[in-house]
C-alpha cells in the first residue's frame, strides 16, 4: 500500500517537473507596424526643413569644399573637370603675404566690434528696462539702423566719412580739428569700418539683452533695494548673473555674424587701402571674383577657414553651457 502511494507520487512529482521545464510554444511573429497618420503628418512638416537644409547648407558646404580641394579655372568651373589637388589651396592661402595682415584684420575686426556692440547694447538695455514714458518709441527708432539694407547702411556711412564732403569732417572742422582721412587712409580705413558695423549691430544686441532683463523677477531688486544696495551693486550682483546666458547666446550669435561681415567693408573700402581694411572676407571674394583670372580653390579655402572658426567657437559654447547645466 505503501510502494504504491510512493509510486504516485513520484509520478505526480516528475509530471509538475515537466510540466515546469515544458518550452512554451513560439509566441506569433508581431506584424510590422504601419506608420500612422500622424506620424505621416510629422514626416511631411520635417521633409521642406530638411530639403531647405540640404539644398542652401549641405551642398554650398559640400561644393565650397571641392572648390578648396580642386585647381578651379573658369573652363574647369563650368566643365567639371578640375584635377584634384589635396590642400596645395590652404598652402598657397598661408604663403599668401595677405593672409597675416588679414587675419590680424578680421580678429580685431571681430573683437572690437563684439564688445563695443555688447556693451552699448547692454547699456541701453538697462536704461530702456526703466519703463519711462516714451521708451517704446526710442526702442523702436534704435532698431532702423538694423532694419535699413546694408547697402543703405554703408552708403551712408561712406557719405558721412568721406574727406571733402562728410559730415563727420565737418564736424570736426567747426572745433578746430583738421580733416580726416576716414576712407582713404591705411591708418582710419579699419577703424571707419568698425565703426559702421557697430552702429548696425547695437540694436541686436539691445532687442536680445532686453528680453533678458524682462525675465528677471523684479522681487530680486526690490528685497537688494531693501537691503541697502545701490544700482551698480544690483547690476553687479543680479543683473549681470542672471543675463549670462543671454549674453552668450549674442555673443555668439554677433561673432558669427561679425566673422561673415562684407557687404559694409566692400562698400566702404573695398578691403583698402593697400589691404589696409582687408578681412577674410572680403580676401576670399576678391580671390575668387575680384579679378581677372579667379582664384576659386584659394578663394573657397579662405571661406572654409571662416567656416572653421564659427564652428570652434560654437563647439566651445555648447561645452561651456553644458558644464553650467551640470554645475
Amino acid at each position: 500500500m505503501n510502494d504504491t502511494k510512493q509510486s504516485s507520487d513520484r509520478r505526480s512529482a516528475h509530471g509538475r517537473s515537466g510540466a515546469a521545464t515544458a518550452v512554451p510554444p513560439p509566441a506569433p511573429m508581431r506584424e510590422r507596424r504601419r506608420p500612422t497618420s500622424q506620424q505621416w503628418a510629422a514626416w511631411a512638416f520635417l521633409a521642406p526643413v530638411t530639403l531647405y537644409l540640404v539644398l542652401f547648407y549641405a551642398y554650398p558646404l559640400y561644393r565650397n569644399l571641392d572648390l578648396s580641394l580642386r585647381n578651379y579655372t573658369v573652363r574647369s568651373f563650368v566643365q567639371g573637370d578640375a584635377p584634384f589637388t589635396g590642400l596645395q589651396n590652404y598652402l598657397t592661402v598661408f604663403k599668401d603675404p595677405t593672409f597675416a595682415p588679414a587675419l590680424l584684420h578680421t580678429v580685431v575686426f571681430t573683437a572690437v566690434c563684439l564688445v563695443f556692440q555688447y556693451i552699448i547694447g547692454l547699456a541701453l538695455a538697462v536704461f530702456f528696462n526703466q519703463h519711462f514714458r516714451l521708451s517704446a518709441t526710442l526702442r523702436a527708432l534704435f532698431l532702423v539702423p538694423w532694419l535699413l539694407p546694408l547697402i543703405v547702411s554703408a552708403s551712408t556711412w561712406s557719405w558721412m566719412l568721406n574727406s571733402d564732403s562728410g559730415i563727420v569732417n565737418a564736424a570736426l572742422h567747426a572745433v578746430g580739428i583738421g580733416p580726416v582721412n576716414w576712407l582713404t587712409s591705411p591708418s582710419w580705413s579699419l577703424t571707419s569700418v568698425i565703426i559702421a558695423n557697430i552702429w548696425i549691430g547695437v540694436p541686436f544686441n539691445l532687442v536680445v539683452l532686453y528680453s533678458g532683463l524682462q525675465s528677471i523677477p523684479a522681487n530680486l531688486y526690490e528685497a537688494a533695494a531693501l537691503d541697502g544696495a545701490n544700482a551698480w551693486q544690483r547690476f553687479r550682483r543680479i543683473t549681470f548673473p542672471l543675463l549670462r546666458p543671454v549674453s552668450a547666446i549674442t555673443l555668439l550669435l554677433g561673432l558669427v555674424y561679425t566673422l561673415k561681415v562684407f557687404d559694409i567693408i566692400w562698400i566702404m573700402t573695398k578691403g583698402g587701402p593697400a589691404d589696409s581694411s582687408t578681412t577674410f572676407a572680403t580676401w576670399s571674394y576678391q580671390l575668387g571674383f575680384g579679378n581677372l583670372l579667379p582664384a576659386f580653390g584659394p578663394g573657397a579655402a579662405v571661406g572654409n577657414l571662416l567656416v572653421v572658426a564659427a564652428l570652434v567657437f560654437g563647439l566651445v559654447y555648447l561645452r561651456v553651457q553644458r558644464k553650467q547645466a551640470l554645475s
